[in-house]
Parts: C-alpha cells; structure tokens; sequence
C-alpha cells in the first residue's frame, strides 16, 4: 500500500469534487488520520506531500511529534479528558472536538501565555448515542460562552456523519453542519470566526467536500489502519 499512490487517487477524487460544487482544490485540507500507524508510516505521509496529522491520544503521538514537529501541523482529533489536556495542548496545533465548558476551562488554564487555541467545536448532527458532540440546539449558546475563554479561537465546527453504505445519504448531515458553521460565522463574534468545517472522512469524503469542507481526515484510504 503506497501512501503516495493513495494520496493522488484521494486528490484526484477531491479535485473531482471541488470542480462539482465550483470549489478550489486548495480549498481543502488533508488531514492524514496516523492513530493506528507507526512513525514510519507517518513519515511517508509527509514525504508524499501531506501537511496535516490526526492522532486521537497522548500515548503513541508523542513519537511522532517529535519526529514530524515542524513538517506538518497536528490535529487532536479525538475525545479529550480535561485531565489529558496539560500533556497535549503545547503539542497541537488543532483540537477537533470542544463541546463543554469544563474542557473550554482547563484550556484556558493550561494554555501557554500569548497562545491562541485552535478549536473545532463538535457537532452531533445525526443525534447518534454513540456520538460525541453539541446538539444543534446546545451550540449558539455554547459558542457565546466562549468568549470568558480568551486563549480559544474556534475555527470552525467538526461532525462525524453516521457510518452508512451508501455515501450520499451523509450528505444531509454535512448540509446541516455547513448551515451551523455559517449562523456562527454570520454573528461576527471576534473569538469565533468560524470559518472552516472539519467533515468526511474515508467512506465519505468526496460527499463532505462537496457540501463545503475545509478538513477532511483521512485514515484507511491513505494510510491504513494497521501495519
């Protein structure tokens, strides 16, 4: 499996994508999802021409942030325990999945002096159990509160779309998430210019892209899961 022979096909298809929707390429970032690879791996991905990593965990990343630092930005992608936050926050570049107050908190407490925090804020637009994330309904008030969190920038909302068969029926959750991002934009808050749109991942991509991504992470299709 060569990681730069998976990247062109993934750009082909996005390419593909974007001239669907009137859209750039350039448009759209990805983001190599590296959790289940090794260093190595990860390495290869850069070499290819990536310049964003996922890792979803202190344990494992750290490796590789050591060896990648500087090469490419990295994105916390996962779940964050606000105990995990002082060993990863002057390790990322991005964190993927704010959704509560007490994690917003202990940012603030750890983040280092004159740094803003890049986050997405995590969206559960299926209403899925399984999924964490605001509700729809949670995430205008949410993001105002944000404001008494001075060192948080949020850059753009993130969601995961429920794992289906056919792609195009994820298209709807990405259409409400785009809706969302741009009601948050369009308020002009100055800690929350809201601009991006973290959405698609290997199955469904193309589709996230066409309704407006600015991020799409990327695992199986152009790393693996597994060495």
């Amino acid at each position: 499996m060569d990681v730069t022979d998976n990247l062109s096909q993934i750009n082909h298809t996005m390419k593909q994508a974007c001239e669907r929707s009137n859209r750039e390429r350039t448009d759209v970032n990805i983001i190599a999802v590296t959790k289940y690879v090794s260093t190595n791996r990860t390495l290869e991905a850069i070499e290819a021409g990536v310049t964003h990593i996922g890792e979803n965990r202190l344990e494992g990343a750290l490796e590789k942030w050591e060896a990648c630092q500087n090469q490419a930005a990295f994105h916390f992608i996962g779940t964050l325990q606000s105990k995990k936050v002082k060993h990863v926050i002057d390790k990322y570049d991005y964190f993927h999945s704010l959704d509560r107050l007490s994690l917003a908190k202990e940012m603030q407490k750890r983040c280092p002096e004159g740094k803003k925090i890049k986050c997405f804020v995590q969206v559960n637009v299926s209403g899925e159990d399984s999924k964490e994330g605001l509700s729809e309904e949670e995430l205008i008030d949410f993001v105002v509160s944000l404001k008494n969190y001075p060192a948080i920038e949020v850059v753009g909302l993130m969601t995961m779309a429920p794992f289906v068969e056919d792609p195009e029926n994820t298209r709807p959750f990405f259409q409400k998430l785009r809706y969302l991002r741009d009601e948050v934009r369009d308020k002009n808050m100055f800690h929350a210019p809201c601009e991006h749109l973290s959405m698609g991942m290997s199955n469904d991509y193309f589709i996230a892209v066409e309704e407006g991504a600015t991020f799409v992470r990327i695992g199986t299709q152009l790393v693996g899961n597994r060495e």
